[in-house]
């Protein structure tokens, strides 16, 4: 790992990795604040800051960021999460320069133009409607919503059509000044670069940034329960979930082996026995995502109607079975998929500069590679069982629906099948 760490003096991380064979590279400013960490009346600025920050600043309106980027045959983009929003760049390698300054003018100098926010608050709008249209959308949004009932963590990134219509300039100046501090601000780059050069660029362009530290974070506190959203589709739309790891957790990387062996891949479990052998769904997999005091761990099918009821019987045995034995094959090919997924994403600039920013934000400090293939590698079939028992058997599981749902069984239904023979 050629990763390089300069905390400057107004507190600002600066974190890149040299990929000398590139002719590319990529540069972002990685932000730790998302939608959890937004008030309830701000549900959703920290998306619409996102789409705002392209819209001009005092010297850049809208339309020359996007030429001048375009004019080098670059990209620039962004994206919010529940716990970060990054804006990024990607440039040819001699470009560098360019990057920084536009991505320093958006977040230093955005004026947050009155005719522009109308106009992307109802792009937003327009965005939330098209993924009101997506059930596979929904129901995600209702997981999240039930599991983390009334919680910054549980509301959708998107925010709501109310939120969204109430945000004026005074409201995004308010958020920005309140969390886009250098305590939580990292700029990351990978590509064909030069550690000294990105530093000296991040020192003169984001020397006004404010520093302090930000407001803490409201402790999330997993719930679980039922929520269903009836629709007249073809399909129905499932996902049940349970109480995660944090990415602090010793066992974070246990819960992603044990979401591959579940639902990782065509040699999984659930796509085994659920989608192969008993032909009840066109695809269903399984996840882990780490918050940074807790986790979902989840699986999501579609199915239809009739169909509904069995798929989650079967799940509910599959689960029942991985709680009772995990055998060293399935284990290695787990391990196997997260090895080439880790070691495939080092080949993309992108990816490794998003990597390389969420542990600073995290950890505080770059993972080497070795260190993350140690920690897979650790995981055992005694500690994969252990675990499945924990996080099965040890929480109130989440189930959202949404479709033709309304006879469908409902949680404690299938936590009763869970604990069948516990």
């Amino acid at each position: 790992m050629n990763v390089r760490v300069t905390r400057l003096a107004s507190g600002l991380t600066v974190a890149t990795e040299t990929m000398p064979h590139l002719e590319t590279a990529t540069l972002g400013v990685w932000v730790g604040a998302g939608s959890r960490s937004e008030r309830p009346e701000e549900n959703g600025i920290s998306h619409l800051l996102e789409h705002m920050a392209f819209k001009g600043t005092t010297t850049r309106s809208a339309r020359r960021i996007a030429e001048e980027i375009e004019a080098v045959g670059g990209e620039i983009n962004a994206a919010t999460s529940v716990e970060n929003t990054c804006y990024y760049a990607r440039i040819l390698k001699d470009d560098l320069a360019l990057a920084v300054d536009i991505l320093a003018d958006i977040l230093t100098d955005s004026v947050f133009d009155p005719e522009e926010l109308e106009r992307e608050s109802h792009v937003v709008l327009q965005e939330i409607g098209a993924a009101h249209d997506m059930p596979e959308d929904v129901v995600f949004d209702l997981l999240q919503e039930r599991a983390f009932p009334d919680q910054p963590i549980g509301r959708p990134i998107l925010g709501t059509p109310e939120t969204v219509k109430s945000f004026d300039r005074t409201a995004l100046k308010t958020y920005l000044d309140r969390h886009y501090r250098t305590s939580q601000m990292v700029v990351a780059a990978a590509g064909n670069l030069d550690h000294a050069a990105v530093v000296r660029l991040a020192e003169e362009r984001f020397a006004v940034l404010p520093v302090g530290d930000t407001p803490s974070l409201a402790e999330a506190v997993y719930r679980g329960g039922d929520v269903r959203e009836a629709r007249d589709l073809s399909e129905a739309q499932m996902t049940l979930a349970f109480e995660g790891r944090p990415y602090s957790s010793p066992d974070h990387h246990a819960a992603q082996v044990l979401a591959t062996v579940l639902g990782g891949g065509m040699s999984s479990r659930l796509f085994q026995e659920i989608r192969e052998n008993q032909g009840l769904c066109y695809s269903i997999s399984a996840f882990h995502w780490g918050y940074r005091e807790t986790g979902l761990f989840g699986i999501h099918a579609a199915t239809g109607e009739g169909d509904l009821d069995r798929l989650m019987e079967s799940l509910a045995h599959e689960i029942r079975r991985t709680v009772d034995e995990v055998d060293e094959a399935e284990l290695g090919r787990a391990k196997a998929q997260l090895r080439a997924g880790l070691l495939m994403s080092l080949e993309s600039p992108v990816s490794r500069a998003s990597q390389i920013a969420r542990q600073m934000l995290t950890f505080g400090r770059p993972l080497s590679t070795a260190e993350i293939l140690a920690k897979i590698e650790a995981v055992d079939r005694r500690r994969l069982v252990g675990l499945a028992e924990e996080i099965f058997r040890g929480s109130t599981p989440t189930l959202a629906l949404v479709g033709p749902v309304e006879k469908a069984m409902g949680v404690d239904a299938v936590a009763d099948r869970l604990m069948r023979g516990a």
